[in-house]
């Protein structure tokens, strides 16, 4: 017998074909990318299905009985998410492919018939396969209507800093989703004092996540651009748009912590308002930090709250830095957060860079302090330094 000779050309192209699938499936990603991104999807599931878990071990249960009883409620936290016609179907699928190995039969009066469990499993492997298909499908449509979202919420949100006299501006967001609830602006008040050109720096923080902040931000946006054109001072616009945000907060449910301050160029003064939100800073050239804590209680929470203003005035080489919790409270994997500490560290590290160098890497060491940990919250930073 003649030996089979191997086609080198046809094992080359094979090869080829499987690199080709390979990189489609994994879209380049390397191996510890992919597992790194499996743990991050894990803990999301968790997080998703253990908000309605007790785990709790009860007074008299044994460790079996303890266990089913967490495994009954996992079950019925996933099953509760899918429609009544998609649970029928995962049942359907479930006792198809859980059938017994043996074959089965059945005799009536009128017929009699044997089915061969391989058949089974191979309809409940497609039931399930066609319940993956429509939960696949709502997610896509899902997904191409908030990248739309994404969209026209870029939209309201400034792409570039404005020139301001005097001064450098940087910021940057980044949604914990595809959609944030997180703002930030500057821009040039139009119902300013005549002959003296303001600035209006806003950064603000909707409670909750994902399209209901998203949607409340954009409301906070358009108030703000609407009732900045009416002059007065700082404390009246606040207050206009808290009365405005309380018609809309669901009986304060939904409210917005918010900085809200007027830079004056010609005088480097900052006037501001804080409604509740994270302190921002004011760090000197010489290293020394200045909180802007003056303001009030949240936006949306009460009708008719009264707000004060607090004053700073900035010199040359001086930093406003300004931010929402997600800075802050971002996690490593040890669910030990940023914290300011550590933010201020970097602040004064890179206190005679540009606010953009700053910016880049301030997000640069939260990633590395992250790693691959979830990212639980939107992170928003804006920063403004005095030019010398």
């Amino acid at each position: 017998m003649v030996p089979a000779v191997r086609n080198p050309v046809k094992g080359q192209a094979k090869g080829k074909r499987l690199q080709r699938f390979w990189q489609r499936v994994t879209e380049g990603m390397q191996g510890n990318e992919l597992w790194g991104q499996f743990r991050a999807d894990a803990r999301t599931s968790y997080r998703l299905y253990s908000q309605e878990v007790d785990a709790r071990p009860g007074e008299d249960f044994s460790v079996i009985r303890h266990a089913f009883h967490v495994v009954k409620q996992v079950f019925w936290a996933f099953m509760e998410k899918l429609t009544p016609a998609r649970r029928i179907l995962l049942l359907l699928a479930l006792v198809l492919l859980l059938l017994p190995t043996a074959d089965w039969s059945w005799h009536t009066k009128a017929v009699s018939g044997e089915i061969d469990t391989s058949v089974t499993r191979l309809i409940g492997g497609v039931l399930m396969f066609g319940l993956l298909m429509m939960e696949v499908g709502d997610r896509v449509v899902m997904k191409r209507d908030l990248q739309i979202a994404k969209e026209i919420q870029a939209w309201l949100l400034p792409g570039q800093p404005p020139q301001v006299p005097g001064a450098e501006i940087a910021f940057a967001t980044r949604p914990a989703n595809t959609v944030a609830g997180d703002y930030y602006d500057v821009f040039a008040r139009p119902g300013g004092e005549p002959g003296r050109q303001t600035f209006l720096i806003a950064v603000a923080d909707v409670a909750g996540k994902s399209v209901p902040a998203a949607m409340l931000m954009a409301t906070f946006q358009a108030s703000l651009k609407t009732l900045s054109d009416t002059s007065g001072p700082l404390t009246e616009l606040v207050a206009r748009m808290n009365r405005y945000a309380c018609s809309n907060s669901q009986n304060g449910r939904r409210f917005t912590t918010a900085f809200i301050a007027e830079f004056d160029p010609a005088m480097r003064r900052l006037t501001y308002v804080n409604a509740g939100h994270n302190t921002p800073i004011v760090l000197r050239r010489s290293g020394a930090v200045e909180r802007l804590d003056v303001g009030g209680m949240p936006l949306g929470v009460m009708d008719g709250a009264p707000y004060e203003s607090g004053e700073a005035t900035l010199e040359a080489g001086d930093w406003l830095v300004a931010f929402t919790d997600g800075v802050v409270e971002a996690e490593n994997p040890g669910q030990v957060q940023y914290g300011e500490e550590r933010l201020l560290v970097m602040l004064r590290w890179g206190v005679n860079l540009a606010p953009q160098a700053m910016l880049e890497h301030l997000l640069a060491d939260i990633d590395r302090f992250v790693a691959d940990a979830p990212q639980h919250d939107d992170i928003t930073c804006l920063l403004l330094k005095c030019s010398l």
